[in-house]
């Protein structure tokens, strides 16, 4: 099933969203004003505004409120995308230009800044305290999240209880978030919110390990070109687990292309195609799957309706898509 379709059901609402977050961003400031619309011009697949639409669903009619909150998630979203690009030194994001290339890094801090406090303010000026404290933890895990890997990448000491840690923080977190957030937005118990956090935790981590598994494609046609995480000496688990694998002296050499040759696009291909033959994408594959597997499980001891049943078909694409 493809994403248009999935979404066909709160397709009206995401139009409506959309219209909603631009409003939220806009400035009297006339730069800022110019950056804001390419920032909405460049939007991804919308992916996490339908997790909070689909989880909303489940416990009764989409509100304002659930706006909000999709609103919120993605305001702090973006404006953590924009500080990424910058500490990443990256100039280009989903095929376009990031935007630090286009207006450098100063100007990019101070425009994921006003972002983040876009975002602060819709909460409190409505009240919806409940909703900023759980995307803020989010944004909290995150953080800690990517200085752990930057701190580890550095030392290339990850195991996979490491692994899965930093993706929890750093990936799983914010889809955690947006199924947390879409239940609160109709006052949902907080059984429900934090089961709800429990099944886009364990969608999230599937999310990231599919998209580890991405990079050991050559026929990505958008998005960071192939054998990005090892260009970036980022440790995961297809290559985690060739590392517990082969022998001793082979370990060395691994880590040393890692840590040496990481630039290197001859020995960067031999290492993704050692990765590839020694079984690496499938443990990876069987990870994913478990803990989409997982996911479901606990999505399905909710009521079986319609916002259920098109958040069980988004989990699925996310373990299935080719971007």
């Amino acid at each position: 099933m493809t994403l248009k379709e999935i979404k066909a059901p709160v397709a009206q609402h995401v139009d409506a969203f959309e219209g909603r977050f631009r409003e939220a961003m806009k400035s009297r400031v006339p730069l800022l004003d110019k950056i804001t619309r390419y920032i909405v011009r460049r939007k991804g697949k919308q992916i996490r505004p339908l997790f909070v639409f689909f989880s909303a669903g489940i416990f009764g009619d989409i509100s304002e409120r659930t706006y909000r909150a999709a609103t919120l998630i993605e305001l702090l979203h973006t404006a953590t995308l924009i500080h990424d690009d910058v500490v990443d030194d990256s100039n280009e994001r989903r095929g376009f230009f990031s935007l630090n290339a286009l207006w450098k890094n100063k100007i990019s801090v101070l425009v994921g800044d006003y972002l983040l406090s876009r975002g602060l303010l819709l909460s409190l000026d409505n009240n919806d305290f409940d909703l900023l404290k759980i995307v803020t933890r989010s944004v909290k895990e995150m953080s800690e999240g990517e200085l752990m890997q930057i701190e580890k990448a550095r030392s290339l000491d990850v195991d996979e209880e490491v692994y899965f840690e930093i993706i929890r923080k750093k990936t799983a977190s914010l889809i955690a978030s947006c199924l947390a957030c879409g239940a609160a937005s109709m006052h949902a118990s907080e059984d429900a919110i934090n089961l709800m956090h429990d099944i886009g935790e364990k969608a999230g981590i599937a999310f990231q390990i599919k998209d580890d598994i991405l990079d050991y494609e050559s026929d990505r046609a958008k998005g960071k070109p192939s054998g990005s995480d090892i260009k970036e000496q980022k440790l995961t688990l297809p290559l985690i687990y060739l590392i517990n694998k082969v022998s001793y002296k082979e370990r060395r050499k691994v880590i040393n292309t890692v840590k040496n040759h990481s630039q290197d696009p001859l020995r960067v291909a031999e290492l993704m195609d050692m990765v590839h033959r020694e079984g690496g994408i499938d443990y990876a594959r069987g990870h994913m799957e478990l803990f989409k597997d997982q996911s479901l499980e606990l999505l399905r001891s909710l009521p079986d309706v319609p916002s259920r049943r098109s958040l069980e078909q988004l989990i699925e694409f996310t373990v299935s898509r080719d971007l």
